[in-house]
């Protein structure tokens, strides 16, 4: 079995000798995507987005619990909507495609297409709300939106990809901030209670908040690299969008008052981190939460006992799926039990079933764990009640492991010279001291390649001068690459 192994995963580039390699080489050969003719696009293939509607389905049940409705806002946006926001506009102009002409004539005006959607839906919302009654709007789209990236990677960073964008308005400050706070909890939850990944919460710095918001707040992950993915962030947009597009409500005091509103988003790219987290060099790792198939049922045994083997396999699998576990099985004939355990090892399955006729004779199953490789005798009557307690140690494990890795990479640094040093020659997280100066903060880019992450809510040290000038710090900030 270790020779068919090796040579299985002969495909698939180590990460030790190129993690770029090795992350293009699993999502190809998982089967989760393909390039599209247009530069930066991919084709989601089924394997790719069955992951993704899994984020969708866990995120969206945890939005409506907490009072959002999905809506649906237009893909084209008129230019002038961009004008009357100056700073929102700057900040996405690089990225902008344009529609210029339709119907084999030239538009009045050119179209955007949605590089983010504030403003249409501040252009809708100073149309919904009129009174101190019509608030909170607490709203989400699930949406694609177009960034014409210069460098691309699947998943990660692509021109077009897939998300959710929420937009609410306020009466209050308070009750925006609130809401701010309340979605970075909830993405908090979502990726480390079902992908598993670990992250490091805080507020962004003024160069990197989010182009027309007053706060932006952030959830940071690091991958197996140590480079960092930006997993999610919420932003508090204070009155900016609610006065571009005279967003007013008559208040209960009777005065005409600007709305607050807030904007957060997560998208396709947490696909990326949960390849990068998890991944190893045998192929994919998924988490049972998301994992579109949790368990890969496969008979074993001659081929005179085949009959007898594929019936009890299939009576096991309906018994699986009527409890709710998410199951296939693997009986084609013309392909070995190897081949099989090292395929579906590679595209990440967290448990593979074993079944042949020893094991029904002895009134058993084998459950092999991906993340571990432990095989696990399980008698047949216990499966019901043995396989769920397995997939939630699978995914408490899978966490353990991810927080493991993030404390072992995650360094402090006092001095710029030593900053540089981990960045360079370490991988991980940095944790500084940062005066607030922007100089200071491009310094660090420039003399490291590193950004700042965010500023934590609960940084475990908290650092007394500045790494790159040596004042006082008025922040610790998470410096480290980033995708």
């Amino acid at each position: 079995m270790a020779k068919q192994n090796k040579e299985f995963v002969s495909e698939i580039t180590p990460q030790s000798e190129d993690f770029s390699r090795w992350y293009i080489d699993v999502i190809k050969k998982a089967d989760l995507m393909d390039y599209a003719p247009v530069r930066g696009c991919i084709v989601f293939k089924p394997e790719g987005y069955e992951l993704w509607e899994a984020c969708q389905r866990e995120l969206d049940r945890r939005f409506k619990a907490t009072g959002h409705r999905n809506a649906y806002f237009p893909l084209l946006i008129p230019e002038s909507f961009f004008h009357k926001e100056k700073e929102h506009v700057e900040g996405f102009n690089p990225e902008l495609p344009w529609v210029t002409e339709a119907g084999g004539e030239k538009l009045e005006e050119r179209l955007a297409i949605r590089p983010t959607s504030e403003t249409v839906i501040g252009h809708m919302y100073s149309q919904w709300i009129q009174s101190y009654r019509d608030l909170p709007v607490l709203i989400n789209q699930w949406a694609n939106v177009i960034r014409w990236e210069k460098r691309t990677l699947p998943f990660l960073r692509t021109s077009e990809f897939l998300w959710q964008e929420g937009h609410t308005a306020h009466a209050t400050e308070e009750e925006a901030r609130e809401e701010t706070m309340r979605i970075l909890d909830l993405y908090t939850d979502f990726v480390e209670t079902e992908l598993a990944i670990p992250v490091y919460r805080g507020q962004k710095s003024p160069s990197e908040k989010f182009a027309g918001a007053v706060d932006t707040y952030s959830i940071e992950a690091m991958m197996k690299d140590g480079k960092a993915v930006q997993a999610g962030t919420s932003h508090y947009m204070g009155q900016n969008f609610a006065q571009a597009f005279d967003i007013k409500f008559l208040d209960r005091d009777n005065q005409l008052k600007f709305a607050y509103t807030t904007s957060w988003g997560v998208s396709t790219r947490l696909l990326g981190a949960l390849i990068m987290v998890h991944g190893d060099d045998r192929g994919l790792a998924l988490p049972p939460r998301v994992a579109p198939t949790q368990v890969m049922i496969i008979p074993i045994g001659p081929q005179k006992e085949r009959e007898r083997v594929v019936k009890h396999a299939k009576d096991l699998r309906q018994r699986l799926l009527a409890a709710n576990v998410r199951v296939r099985m693997d009986a084609r004939e013309d392909l070995s039990p190897g081949w099989k355990f090292n395929e579906y090892e590679m595209r990440g399955i967290p448990v593979r079933l074993e079944v042949g006729p020893r094991d029904m004779d002895n009134g058993q199953v084998i459950l092999v764990r991906r993340d571990t490789g432990e095989k696990v005798p399980v008698p047949t009557d216990n499966l019901l009640s043995a396989l769920p307690q397995l997939l939630d140690e699978i995914q408490s494990n899978m966490y353990q492991q991810a927080k493991a890795f993030q404390d072992a990479n995650s360094h402090i640094a006092e001095t710029l010279p030593e900053l540089v040093q981990v960045i360079r020659d370490q991988r991980g997280f940095v944790l500084a001291g940062w005066c607030g100066d922007d100089a200071c903060e491009q310094t660090v880019k420039t003399e490291s390649g590193a950004t700042s992450r965010n500023i934590p809510f609960n940084p475990p040290q908290t650092m007394a001068t500045c790494v790159c000038c040596g004042k006082p710090a008025s922040h610790t900030v998470w410096f480290a690459r980033a995708y």
